[in-house]
């Protein structure tokens, strides 16, 4: 059988009326390692001291270096969950979002993202799906919320 680039996918693609109110998706956890601060330092150009800077942090009373909000942020992209998968191509695209910080992250605190449906308002050929973000830490702390929505094909 010949192989088809639109048949390889991880999951049934899932149309706007598929989807439910509530329902909820979970993004793998990820640690924040020197890595993560080392690629994301590189790819946002963000050198200040408040999280590259060991000393300059402790002289503010941190532990260890802090994540910048949007490094956090990142850990809740839907390609990281089953949701976009499930999204497959009726995804069009991303949106808004919003988004708090409430609570620092530090090098080597593990981040568990969470989506969960809040919006669905359909429109002639198009809908679009709203979902609440919440990631919190090892210890269970709320450290960022926010709200994302996305655009899909009916």
């Amino acid at each position: 059988m010949p192989f088809d680039p639109d048949k390889h996918q991880m999951l049934p693609t899932r149309h706007f009326d598929d989807f439910q109110m509530g329902e909820r998706f979970f993004a793998p956890s990820r640690t924040m390692s020197e890595g993560v601060f080392a690629a994301f330092q590189a790819a946002s150009g963000d050198n200040h001291p408040i999280h590259y800077d060991r000393t300059h942090l402790k002289s503010l009373g941190h532990p260890d270096l802090m994540a910048h909000g949007y490094m956090s942020l990142i850990q809740a992209a839907i390609g990281a969950s089953p949701l976009a998968h499930e999204m497959g191509r009726a995804l069009i695209g991303f949106v808004d979002q919003s988004s708090r910080f409430l609570h620092p992250v530090y090098n080597g605190d593990t981040l568990y993202p969470v989506f969960e449906i809040n919006e669905l308002m359909r429109q002639s050929t198009t809908g679009i799906l709203g979902v609440a973000i919440e990631i919190h830490n090892q210890y269970g702390i709320l450290c960022v919320s926010g709200n994302q929505r996305y655009l899909m094909r009916l």
